[in-house]
């Protein structure tokens, strides 16, 4: 089966003249978007370029509901999802505990303060933190990925 692109963007900002929908590029591509924030124009717009636009409630900080959406792309039959994303996206998932993979690529640069990958997750003991069991590790050029399956704290192992 061929990958589904979702994009997640609460107020359809995404443009419609980018890459990921312009010259065919939108034709399955999934729009997850907040309804009451974008404007029928702007939806259409982006259907007429091949899109499917699905919208959402909003989640208590106005963005695009990810259990509503992940729910809706389950019952589409998507059982599977990468993510893709800024540290936003990535921190909402891990916070409502919907992740059971992470794969994290560790380039060897130092940016000293730099762009946050994942935000805070209001963890403060090492006892809760978010964990990665039967990992592994891949080399690719420089790059180290370190794969894994998430266990949070307080759940079974057996997830």
């Amino acid at each position: 089966v061929d990958p589904v692109r979702v994009i997640a963007d609460s107020s359809l900002r995404t443009p419609l003249s980018s890459a990921v929908l312009t010259n065919g590029a939108a034709a399955g591509t999934i729009l997850a978007v907040v309804g009451a924030a974008v404007s029928s124009e702007r939806c259409d717009a982006a259907v007429a370029l091949g899109a499917t636009v699905l919208q959402f409630p909003n989640d208590p900080d106005g963005r695009v509901d990810l259990v509503a959406l992940l729910a809706t792309l389950h019952d589409r039959g998507v059982l599977s999802v990468m993510v893709e994303g800024g540290a936003q996206l990535i921190t909402s998932l891990l916070r409502l505990q919907v992740v059971d993979r992470l794969a994290v690529c560790i380039a060897p640069k130092v940016l000293g303060s730099g762009i946050e990958a994942i935000g805070d997750l209001g963890i403060c003991e090492l006892s809760r933190a978010v964990t990665l069991v039967d990992t592994t590790y891949a080399q690719y050029g420089n790059d180290l990925i370190v794969d894994g399956r998430v266990v949070y704290a307080g759940a079974a192992d057996d997830r």
